[in-house]
């Protein structure tokens, strides 16, 4: 098996693939692509079962977690893609962010 995980930059995240947000809830609530399923990294493998099937692009606040969730799940034979430099560059590209709490939409 290869070290590389899979990658993608933020604009380049392939149509039709679900983003998966692997941040924490504090991290969500703050700022999140509309479009995300909300999985949070910690507790990955107790909510597999919510993960969709069908190609997933991974995502965290810059890289780093979402690359371990992307390994896993390529190791599983799922079709994942890591999407580089995180939500914090996926805000920088202009992808849109919302919020679940009060204030302006961010990536923390």
């Amino acid at each position: 098996m290869t070290s590389e995980v899979p990658a993608v930059v933020a604009t380049d995240v392939p149509a039709g693939a679900t983003l998966l947000d692997v941040r924490e809830d504090d991290e969500w609530v703050a700022g999140h692509a509309p479009e995300a399923v909300h999985v949070p990294m910690s507790q990955f493998l107790s909510r597999l079962d919510e993960v969709p099937d069908g190609p997933l692009a991974v995502v965290c606040r810059v890289g780093g977690r979402s690359a371990q969730v992307t390994a896993y799940l390529v190791g599983q034979g799922r079709e994942a893609v890591n999407v580089s430099g995180g939500m914090l560059a996926w805000e920088a590209a202009g992808r849109p962010v919302v919020s679940d709490g009060p204030g302006p939409a961010q990536v923390v």
